[in-house]
């Protein structure tokens, strides 16, 4: 078999360190000295990660016939690493390097004695100006394993392991790997083979919900892009899940997925099953899904192609993520998974959670998606205040579009009648998104009567910080909008405006709101809350000692910072409106 120039052989050599041993045989080097880089990020998830971080060791070698002869690698960066210059005499370089493999997360490489991952971008250095050419993948067998992979077999042993073929080291990344034993769950939706493999389960998947959902989901997804010929756009599609006790997540492909969920969010033979928990599990599979279309073949120009050494930067995240964020319940609710009154509830949770945060008054969603590398994906207790997230009034700017564009056309178009132009215009083409380029869509879809429409929305809720005027969208569309009737204890909690968790019985502080009542005491995230009007707080006593307090009446609290204890006296002012809403099918 005649084998790519580029070639990378992953083994699991080191199940016990959780390290993988990486060969990467280059047969054409530049003479002048070939240049390796390992990507600092990975499509997707919008952070400077620095994969390279984790390789423990690298050397290479030039092979010939004669043997081979040990190489120095000067390391220019911490992700870039040049080869010596050599003579063209037909010798090839093998690169070695032992990577350290421990993140259960979707993102990166895991490697232990019950299962093994990995992106490709967390073993697979980069040959600079090669990147366009084939490449080779080969998995060395590890006992017993099987793999599960999108990547194209052309020579593999009945468990998977053997020799993989990509077109370039682009397509090669957006393939991850799992290793190990899986429970199997397949099915076809409009022809196309799917398959979901479960690792980390107790119990037996059950696989017959699981691919009644699951089928039902794919269906409808297919028949939103493509309602008339209910084509997909690949050939196989494949889930990886990933169950463990506590974590939530995923990673989207061209014709894959990489899950994380808890193990009681699955299906299981003779195991009780928190319905909640499931549906939410479902959501993420749509949500992941519907990337197929949306992010990995209808993408931001800015992102054709990926430079995977340095930030690429988009206003467009609110489009890709938050109308993804939108139709992945939908369309749970349209393949029939839940019912309408679930679905409303879903919709006023996500709505109702933007109304809480300060920080939607300060970034549009345009400029969170500008500033996702920074603000978004490195939060810290700052964040409610200063961030609105371009996943979650993205949804609500897509449900805004979705009724405004109904309510305008008498119910002829919808937004689906935009994403089925958009995947026409962007994804079959593969033509990339510019950053104006949705103004051509919406209007291509709904008619140059909608402009003036279009612009005001997109001026006030997408590059603007409006609020949107959902409650009066949604009573003409056949629901009831009611604001939701606070406790006085709910309302106590909205007014103080704090985020806490429990430590060691105490009340540490994690965030704290612009205007609540908390700000106006001077807390400040890592205080610990010890007492408010000499009662003593834990988290099982504070509904009711804030049940105890009146709004207008004086209050004393006592805190304490870096371990000093401080006073603080207040008189307890309604400061912090917050309206929340429920929504009622009629």
């Amino acid at each position: 078999m005649d084998l790519p120039a580029i070639q990378y052989t992953i083994h699991a050599a080191d199940v016990d360190g959780h390290r993988y041993h990486v060969t990467l045989r280059i047969a054409n080097p530049d003479p002048a000295g070939q240049i390796l880089r390992m990507p600092a990020w990975i499509p997707g998830s919008y952070l400077i990660r620095d994969f390279s971080k984790h390789i423990e060791s690298i050397t290479a070698f030039a092979v010939s016939k004669a043997g081979q002869t040990a190489l120095t690698l000067d390391q220019i960066d911490n992700d870039t690493w040049k080869l010596p210059a050599i003579e063209s005499n037909g010798a090839a370089i093998e690169v070695h390097t032992i990577v350290y493999a421990f993140d259960t997360s979707v993102r990166t490489a895991y490697l232990d004695h019950e299962r093994g991952f990995f992106n490709p971008s967390s073993l697979c250095l980069a040959v600079e100006n090669q990147t366009h050419l084939p490449t080779a993948l080969a998995l060395a067998p590890l006992g017993n394993w099987s793999v599960q992979t999108t990547l194209r077999p052309v020579k593999t042993d009945a468990a998977g392991f053997g020799f993989y073929l990509a077109p370039n080291y682009d397509a090669l990344l957006d393939h991850p790997v799992a290793l190990g034993h899986f429970q199997m769950v397949e099915w076809r939706s409009r022809g196309v083979a799917h398959s979901m493999a479960i690792q980390g389960c107790l119990h037996p998947i059950d696989r017959k919900r699981l691919i009644t959902d699951l089928r039902a989901i794919c269906d409808s997804t297919i028949d939103l892009f493509e309602p008339k010929t209910q084509e997909a756009p690949f050939d196989r599609y494949l889930f990886l899940v990933n169950a463990v006790l506590s974590g939530y997540g995923g990673l989207e492909h061209r014709d894959s997925t990489a899950l994380l969920c808890n193990r009681d969010q699955l299906p299981q033979l003779n195991v009780p099953l928190n319905e909640e928990a499931y549906r939410e599990f479902l959501g993420l599979c749509s949500h992941e899904y519907i990337h197929a279309w949306l992010v990995k073949r209808i993408q931001p120009s800015a992102f054709q192609p990926y430079d995977l050494q340095r930030r690429n930067y988009t206003r467009l995240l609110w489009l890709f993520e938050g109308f993804t964020s939108y139709y992945d319940d939908l369309q749970l609710l349209r393949s029939g998974r839940i019912e309408l009154q679930t679905y409303l509830n879903l919709v006023a949770k996500n709505w109702n959670m933007v109304l809480r945060g300060p920080g939607r008054h300060k970034q549009s969603v345009a400029n969170s998606s500008f500033d996702a590398w920074t603000k978004y994906y490195q939060a810290d207790e700052n964040t409610p205040n200063a961030v609105v997230s371009y996943y979650a009034k993205g949804a609500l700017v897509a449900l805004g579009l979705d009724l405004l564009i109904r309510t305008e056309t008498r119910q002829r178009k919808s937004l689906d009648t935009v994403m089925q132009l958009l995947w026409a215009s962007h994804g079959k083409t593969q033509l990339g998104l510019a950053e104006d380029g949705f103004d051509r869509i919406v209007l291509g879809a709904i008619g140059p009567d909608f402009k003036a429409s279009w612009l005001r929305f997109k001026a006030r809720f997408i590059n603007g910080t409006d609020d949107l005027p959902l409650e009066s969208w949604l009573k003409s569309k056949q629901i009831q909008v009611t604001r939701k009737t606070q406790s006085p204890l709910e309302d106590m909690k909205l007014q103080w405006g704090m985020r806490y968790k429990d430590s060691n019985g105490w009340i540490a502080i994690t965030h704290v709101l612009d205007g609540g009542i908390a700000q106006l005491a001077g807390l400040a995230p890592g205080d610990i809350l010890a007492s408010i009007n000499g009662q003593r707080l834990t988290s099982s006593r504070l509904d009711t000692v804030f049940g105890s307090l009146q709004l207008g009446t004086n209050a004393t609290l006592r805190f304490y910072r870096q371990d000093r204890e401080h006073e603080s006296q207040l008189v307890l002012q309604p400061s912090r409106p917050v309206v929340q809403y429920q929504l009622t099918a009629l």
